[in-house]
């Protein structure tokens, strides 16, 4: 029997150095390069468990494309893939 349905790309906890304004500036210990875009995500508020994420595509030092997001109701920050 499946285990039912699996999330594609689901958050996984990221350690990111932003500067003061919430700019990522590192991720996981690589220089960011580049802002590529970023974005606001707010669903859910109606719930008892609001969403609300900023998110961020960045190019590291080394050329990888990387989407972060800080979850602006926990504080935390996340790596998208």
């Amino acid at each position: 029997m499946s285990p039912g349905p699996r999330r594609i790309a689901a958050p996984q906890p990221a350690t990111v150095q932003a500067d003061s304004a919430g700019i990522p500036l590192q991720v996981d210990g690589r220089a960011v390069d580049a802002v590529r875009e970023t974005w606001l995500v707010e669903d859910r508020w109606w719930t008892e468990r609001p969403l609300r994420r900023r998110y961020w595509e960045v190019v590291t030092h080394c050329g990888r494309n990387v989407v972060v997001f800080r979850d602006l109701v926990q504080r935390g920050w996340y790596r998208q893939r």
